[in-house]
């Protein structure tokens, strides 16, 4: 049985799976939740009833929770990319670096959708400012990390935090953009754009833009 990942193309956290996937060319099969196809809710809820995506499922095996997903992918089917170090304190630094794009950056621009998704004018301004406030501290911490690095981890190497930052940044930009005087934090999102990986999972959740609960903006 071929890996299945059960998640929607728009979602970030998906991106986040589809991005690893794509990196190693591992083959699975994407089984869109939404209502055009009941048949694979019911199949993803009966597996994970917390009703969070994405989920991979891997013969008898529901793996659950995007970090965890990529290190098992690496570890059962590794690719060529290596998207978590050998070296024990590079992996930490990795995992750090995961921890903070998916908590401080992806959930801060999560308070601004989720206010607006409520219909009540005030939540969604609270949600509005509570995540601009939030992303403002978060994109001056990472100007400075990112000083002089190609990818998010020390080294050259693309890897799981950059796996998470991209999805997170990219609703991020939109949910409140990124300043110009944050040049060193606005080149990182421009390269992972443009990272074949990430800009496929780009171009595929473009027909789903408009479900953008704050208005998509005319660019990516």
């Amino acid at each position: 049985m071929s890996l299945v990942v059960y998640g929607h193309p728009f979602s970030s956290y998906t991106q986040k799976v589809l991005i690893a996937l794509y990196e190693n060319a591992t083959p699975f099969e994407l089984r869109c939740i939404g209502p055009d196809t009941p048949q694979h809710a019911a199949e993803w809820l009966r597996r994970w009833p917390l009703r969070k995506f994405p989920l991979l499922v891997d013969g008898a095996r529901d793996i659950a929770e995007t970090s965890i997903i990529i290190e098992y992918l690496q570890r059962v089917h590794p690719g060529p990319v290596r998207l978590l170090p050998e070296d024990p304190m590079a992996a930490l630094e990795v995992r750090f670096l995961d921890r903070f794009f998916d908590l401080h950056v992806m959930n801060a621009a999560q308070h601004a959708v989720d206010g607006a998704l409520t219909g009540d004018p005030v939540k969604r301004q609270e949600g509005k400012a509570l995540a601009e406030k939030k992303l403002e501290v978060a994109y001056a911490w990472l100007e400075g990390q990112l000083a002089g690095r190609t990818w998010a981890a020390a080294g050259a190497d693309f890897s799981l935090a950059d796996c998470a930052a991209a999805p997170a940044l990219f609703y991020a930009d939109w949910t409140h953009r990124i300043s110009e005087s944050y040049p060193v934090l606005r080149a990182y999102r421009a390269r992972l754009l443009a990272r074949p990986s990430f800009a496929r999972a780009v171009d595929e959740a473009r027909p789903f833009r408009p479900l953008f609960p704050l208005g998509a903006p005319d660019r990516d």
